[in-house]
């Protein structure tokens, strides 16, 4: 959600586990009887799993005659591989028989569900040779983890829904893996837009691939009611009549039929549905169906706006606050019938109108329907100023200035309700908008979205600690412990899923289709946040990371997904020109014209990336591997001085005059990072931290990471 005044383990048992596999046969013999083979490089996997050894000698290639064998009658288990062949037939052309076994057998995917119990509910392991591949998990969940894994294994052109040419082959590896968190989620925002129900299992299938375990469902809120309740028809009839920026709608919500599609598609790729109704703010669309929810008790007319904090249930009186406790039982009832899943999502965000009272009384009534159905309570992060349940879970959405804020006489809001709720022994779901709200553009020309949490490129996305998200800016006094953190949510938002969205719509705006906004946004961000729920904390690094997330893009291509080619990300086939315009990053930050200064002299700066021209610099060769860099806004170039000066003198912008301490020598340091040395110097361009207004010097060569700069 957003601020209102913001708009304007397991590691031993599981490298045990791997050595109890049962060998494929004919190995060894294999062995003696050709040269051994060199072992191959890591795969391009996400999430990193937890241990991952390249083996010597040859892969395992799918043929004819491969067979996908579950060492089990259980039906989940016999589930998965019924998923693993449909997956795997479009591309290859080939039909692979699904039986079961009581023991491995050779020539094929073999999946054990039978793995020792220290693999936990989703832990999983893997080995691949030339006589076939072994999954082996404790259950069913594990062994479809563990093919996610497999597909990564296997080339990028599997993932296409039309024959392809092969072959098919997985490389030798044997990995060992288990997440970092119970709870990894991807939240769609279905209620400012909706998204029709072959757009909801289509995102199912790309969260489940990175092995995203929750869909959460933002059915309710002012701009629409997406969730059908038989006891109250209006809720549809009008509320769902709406969205942002549309009216007049019929069929824009999910009926008892399917919503239950989209549960059980969920259930079949191991995925829990978490419905929210949010309240006691965010409710105009029951505001419009239900006029005794209104203090006048008359229905306000449809909205399809796109301001927040605009409405609120009455609970002014004893009447009203009956009524809303009348509604709440009868939809949350309902809600929680069709729900199997062990959570409901109770909202609590955005009240500026609500007294403490008022609040209270919602938490109280919400909150006891949602207990008496056996359900475990979340809500965003403001649920933490009234009392709530034992075992509530609340979800963090915090920034920056919220971190900042900590320990300090000025502690703003969020950080008090996070105490409180922390106090109260609530577990949380952790997604700081300034680095899990998915609906934040990337950069300035990111077409959708809003960036009034900052600009959000992949490396912001993916550079964050969950065990930190909610401590002061240098990572110590957490408010909570590591212990009640739950895990991450990547949250898409659709309230701007328009072309333009800097300003608001109008007739001419281009809307795009929900599913086609969704990939764009959230490809290449939400593997970067589903690597950051799985991985350790200490295995996660973003040079490897990038490298491997650039071989996701053929995936995603192959699969019809429109991602957005982030910068910093050296994708296939694109090939890096120093000359013309750029960013020029380092640490995260960008090189920064100040507040886009058109002043002979100002210092450059470093600052979050945001594309904008300020931060735009048009190298322009003046001789083999020597440019000037000239600032987009201000057209001066980058000023190193005479050379006169001693190492730790400040870069500026001056008129470009191709004197020497406007040229730059330009040296490629691999893994697409460079160094900037300024010719009259001889000093590198060097950022004295990775901070927002570090200033940018000139150095000599230290080898510090801070002088070695991408060039985007």
């Amino acid at each position: 959600m957003r601020w209102l005044n913001r708009r304007s383990r397991h590691l031993a048992a599981l490298a045990a586990a791997v050595l109890t596999l049962p060998l494929l046969p004919a190995a060894a013999s294999q062995a003696a009887a050709a040269p051994p083979e060199p072992a191959r490089a890591p795969s391009a996997l996400i999430p990193q799993p937890v241990s991952q050894e390249a083996l010597k000698g040859k892969g395992f290639t799918l043929t004819d005659r491969t067979r996908i064998a579950v060492l089990s009658k259980d039906p989940a288990a016999v589930g998965v591989g019924t998923y693993l062949a449909r997956q795997l037939a479009p591309a290859t052309g080939l039909s692979f028989p699904v039986v079961t076994a009581p023991r491995t057998v050779k020539h094929a995917v073999v999946l054990d569900p039978n793995g020792p119990e220290s693999l936990g509910a989703e832990g999983y392991t893997l080995t691949s040779g030339k006589n076939g591949v072994v999954v082996r998990a404790h259950g069913a969940e594990g062994l479809f983890r563990g093919v996610q894994t497999l597909r990564q294994l296997l080339p990028a052109e599997v993932e296409s829904p039309t024959r392809q040419t092969g072959p098919w082959t997985v490389a030798p590896v044997r990995i060992s893996d288990a997440p970092r968190y119970p709870y990894r989620g991807a939240m769609l925002d279905v209620a400012r837009r909706f998204y029709p129900v072959d757009q909801v299992k289509r995102f199912i299938d790309q969260a489940a691939a990175y092995k995203i375990n929750t869909l959460h469902l933002h059915l309710t809120d002012d701009q629409g009611w997406r969730i059908a309740i038989d006891e109250i028809p209006n809720l549809t009839k009008v509320g769902a009549s709406t969205q942002s920026g549309f009216t007049g709608g019929q069929g824009w919500f999910y009926s008892a039929a399917d919503y239950k599609e989209i549960v059980a598609h969920a259930k079949s790729r191991f995925i829990t549905v978490v419905p929210e109704i949010d309240g006691p703010g965010h409710t105009w669309s029951a505001l419009a169906s239900v006029p005794e929810l209104n203090c006048d008790d008359r229905a306000r007319p449809p909205y399809s706006g796109f301001d927040v904090g605009v409405s609120l249930y009455c609970l002014k009186d004893e009447r009203h606050t009956a009524e809303t406790s009348r509604f709440l039982s009868t939809v949350i009832k309902a809600v929680a019938e069709l729900s199997p899943g062990p959570y409901i999502h109770l909202g609590g965000d955005e009240t500026p109108d609500a007294t403490p009272e008022q609040y209270a009384a919602y938490v109280e009534a919400a909150t006891s329907e949602a207990t008496a159905r056996n359900k475990t309570v979340m809500g965003w992060h403001q649920l933490g100023q009234a009392t709530i349940p034992a075992g509530s879970i609340m979800q963090y959405w915090g920034e920056e200035e919220d971190r900042q804020s900590i320990g300090t006489a000025k502690e703003t809001e969020t950080v008090r309700f996070v105490r409180n709720g922390a106090a109260q022994g609530a577990r949380f779901v952790m997604s700081p908008s300034d680095h899990a709200y998915t609906d934040m553009k990337y950069d300035v020309s990111t077409p959708y979205g809003l960036s009034w949490s900052g600009y959000v490129p992949v490396r912001k996305s993916y550079e964050w600690d969950p065990e930190t998200s909610t401590a002061k800016p240098d990572g110590t006094g957490s408010i909570v412990p590591a212990g009640q953190i739950a895990g991450v949510e990547a949250a898409l938002w659709a309230d701007r899923a328009y072309e333009g969205s800097h300003a608001l719509p109008t007739p001419a705006t281009r809307w795009p289709e929900p599913s086609a906004y969704t990939d764009y946004m959230s490809f290449p961000r939400l593997p970067a946040l589903a690597e950051v729920g799985w991985t350790p904390q200490a295995d996660r690094d973003w040079s490897s990371f990038r490298q491997r997330l650039a071989q996701h893009g053929p995936r995603w291509t192959a699969a019809g997904i429109g991602y957005h080619p982030a910068p910093g990300v050296p994708w296939p086939g694109k090939v890096k020109v120093v000359e013309g315009a750029h960013t020029v990053e380092t640490g995260g930050k960008a090189l920064d014209n100040p507040g886009g200064s058109t002043s002979a002299g100002t210092a450059m700066v470093m600052w979050a990336p945001n594309r904008g021209g300020n931060q735009t610099w048009t190298f322009t060769r003046r001789s083999e591997g020597v440019y000037t860099m000239a600032n987009k806004t201000s057209g001066m170039c980058a000023d190193a001085g005479d050379g006169s000066g001693p190492a730790g003198t400040a870069v500026v912008q001056r008129p470009c005059t191709d004197a020497a301490g406007q040229q730059w020598r330009v040296t490629a340091l691999g893994d697409e990072e460079y160094s900037i040395v300024s010719v009259a110097s001889g000093l590198l361009l060097t950022a004295v931290s990775a901070t927002d207004g570090a200033r940018v010097t000139q150095q000599a060569d230290t080898g510090g990471p801070l002088q070695r700069w991408s060039i985007e």
